[in-house]
């Protein structure tokens, strides 16, 4: 079967082989002029010429139909739906291709296009309720620009963001997977996996059966930030994997953003620290839309208003935000232990929905801690 490959199916020969990483891969067409059948069929003398090939990849190489069986793997890629898409299709994503590391294929379930413009929201699987707040929020009004919101669908922010961006209509979504496209993880999310497919694309490098690890993951995150034009950390432990992600964007020279939170929470610890590495802070969609106004992804922004603040200037405030509006009317200002108390709230829970109010310029914080209707 190897003599009649084409080069599609040469690509995903080379990308599901074991011991050989895609800095690897990448090298290894670059000693062959792009060429995956040529990779493929090469000597061993040929192969050790090339600097940086490990031994051990080498010899996968050099009998490589015993270590990934490729015509099992469009099987049940055919079975199942998958498409593979390799580095020289059309589909494969454009902005990937400018890392220094890409893969050399693609599993994908789903049609969108990724040429449209991607944001990446990323963050900690033990997000807190401002954080899912302020996800969902973000992502919901990214998707209404026109955004492709891109994430991991971990836990915690990732799923958020996931389900803010395909809450719009006509919102998209793409979720990148650490593991074989065939392994929905966490579980909990199989709804969500479902719907990506409709609206957006579920992707991996990885091929089928491939389970998550260490080295899965980082890989993962590299893939999310290279397809983005920006990546959003919301919240993350100043060691967690988000910082990676960040880590990779800046490296690819793509813009990277952090949402403030709490001094004393854990869970902000990672995005203070971005911000004090230079990170953009964002405080609204507008901050990052003036960041990216250079690229001219969104196609109408005369009115400098983005359409879901728009649409919340314009509608009257309702629920638990219409009864705080009327408690700070009249030039009233309350303490957040106050409003929790007219509210029957927990202090958490009050606190939660004044930030989200105070992101959207309802309310503002004065000085001595008191809340007061913000000048609109």
């Amino acid at each position: 079967m190897e003599l009649q490959l084409s080069r599609r199916q040469a690509f995903w020969a080379l990308n599901g082989l074991p011991a050989i990483g895609p800095v690897s891969l990448n090298r290894l067409l670059a000693a062959f002029s792009g060429d995956p059948c040529r990779a493929l069929t090469a000597s061993r003398p040929e192969l050790e010429s090339i600097k940086g090939l490990q031994r051990k990849a080498v010899d996968v190489l050099l009998d490589w139909p015993r270590h990934f069986n490729l015509e099992r793997e469009m099987a049940q890629a055919e079975r199942r739906g998958v498409d593979f898409v390799s580095c020289e299709d059309e589909d494969y994503p454009p902005l990937l291709k400018e890392i220094s590391d890409p893969p050399i294929g693609l599993y994908r379930l789903g049609k969108y296009d990724f040429k449209k413009p991607s944001i990446a929201i990323v963050g900690t699987r033990n997000c807190t309720l401002y954080g899912q707040s302020v996800t969902q929020r973000f992502a919901k009004e990214l998707a209404q620009l026109g955004f492709c919101v891109t994430s991991g669908m971990a836990r915690g922010i990732d799923t958020y963001a996931h389900k803010g961006a395909l809450e719009v209509e006509g919102g998209a979504t793409v979720c990148v997977f650490g593991c074989g496209i065939d392994i929905v993880y966490p579980p909990e999310n199989v709804d969500l996996f479902r719907e990506a497919q409709v609206n957006g694309a579920v992707v991996s490098e990885f091929p089928f059966g491939r389970r998550a690890d260490r080295q899965t993951f980082p890989m993962r995150n590299r893939v999310v930030s290279g397809m983005s034009h920006a990546v959003i950390v919301v919240e993350s432990d100043d060691s967690g994997g988000s910082m990676i992600t960040a880590r990779f964007a800046g490296e690819q020279g793509r813009l990277v953003c952090a949402i403030p939170g709490r001094i004393d929470q854990k869970a902000s610890k990672g995005s203070h620290q971005l911000i004090r590495d230079g990170a953009v802070l964002l405080r609204s969609v507008d901050d990052l839309l003036e960041e990216l106004a250079h690229l001219q992804l969104v196609p109408d922004l005369e009115t400098g208003e983005s359409s879901l603040e728009s649409e919340m200037r314009l509608s009257p405030l309702q629920g638990e935000e219409a009864l705080v509006a009327k408690l700070l009317s009249g030039g009233e200002s309350l303490s957040l232990e106050d409003l929790g108390d007219k509210l029957e709230r927990s202090v958490s829970e009050t606190s939660v929905l004044l930030m989200t109010m105070e992101l959207r310029g309802v309310v503002a914080k004065r000085l001595d801690g008191r809340f007061e209707l913000a000048v609109r």
